[in-house]
């Protein structure tokens, strides 16, 4: 357990936690090598519980033996980076919330049919960019009964370390990959599709034919636009939410939170 101290900005193995962007850190070229940050104590017991690989440690000096103690005694023989508090938001751009950065092997990517095998209810996030809303989704997916997440390319990364504390560390529990192709290509795996937007064809979340589904995909747009009118043309089902008030929307992770618990697997 080599614990070093900081004591400048420059300190050679600290990159991980301040200058690699996070394209940088999810290395596309050879994702098999990419890294991601999990922040605060909790979070990143719930990696470490899911199997994920701890790489090396931030942690404010205090918490080395206060809140992070049973994370350093659980993560062998990595190195532990330690200074005061005002020196590592230096370093890192932003107070560490709870005081502890964990960098850790990302997993290799999983296949949609690996993803999806056993599943009955799964989550498609399409085009959503920002990282608290995936986040949010992805919490609401583990607690409301979803089985995997799906998410097309266009949409933010989950090991984002925003989107990771949003998740409450969610984004370990459930299974998810990437879609590349279109949502119809889902019919091969027994889906049906039910794409949340508003047109003149749409069925209300309630209605019992969705209920009925055996294996359904709920496909969720991006904040601002909503779905492509080509997704919603090859969805199964358009559906939407009943409002009140005028009201015609809801924030997308709003909305997946009402569709997760309407149309969860019973």
């Amino acid at each position: 357990m080599p614990i070093i101290e900081i004591t400048s900005l420059t300190q050679p193995g600290v990159e991980v936690f301040a200058t690699l962007t996070e394209a940088q850190l999810r290395n596309r070229i050879d994702p098999g090598k990419g890294i991601f940050i999990a922040e605060s104590p909790k979070v990143i017991r719930v990696a470490l519980e899911a199997g994920y690989e701890p790489l090396a440690l931030l942690c404010e000096r205090k918490h080395i033996t206060g809140d992070a103690a049973d994370i350093v005694s659980r993560c062998g023989d990595i190195p532990i980076y330690t200074g005061e508090r005002e020196l590592l938001a230096s370093l890192t751009g932003y107070t560490l919330t709870r005081g502890v950065l964990c960098a850790m092997r990302r997993p290799t990517p999983r296949s949609v049919a690996d993803v999806c095998y056993n599943a009955h209810r799964i989550v498609v996030i399409d085009g959503v960019v920002d990282t608290t809303n995936i986040g949010a989704i992805f919490r609401s997916a583990a607690a409301l009964g979803i089985d995997a997440v799906l998410l097309t390319p266009t949409s933010c990364d989950p090991l984002n370390r925003r989107s990771i504390r949003v998740s409450m560390g969610s984004v370990f529990l459930v299974p998810w990959t990437w879609l590349e192709a279109p949502i119809h290509t889902l019919h091969q795996e027994g889906f049906r599709t039910a794409a949340m937007a508003l047109s003149d064809n749409s069925i209300s979340l309630d209605d019992a034919i969705l209920k009925e589904e055996p294996r359904l995909a709920i496909v969720m747009g991006t904040e601002g636009d909503g779905l492509a009118q080509e997704t919603i043309a090859e969805a199964d089902y358009v559906v939407k939410i009943p409002m009140s008030h005028q009201v015609d929307s809801l924030n997308v992770a709003a909305a997946a939170a009402v569709a997760f618990w309407e149309l969860r697997k019973r």
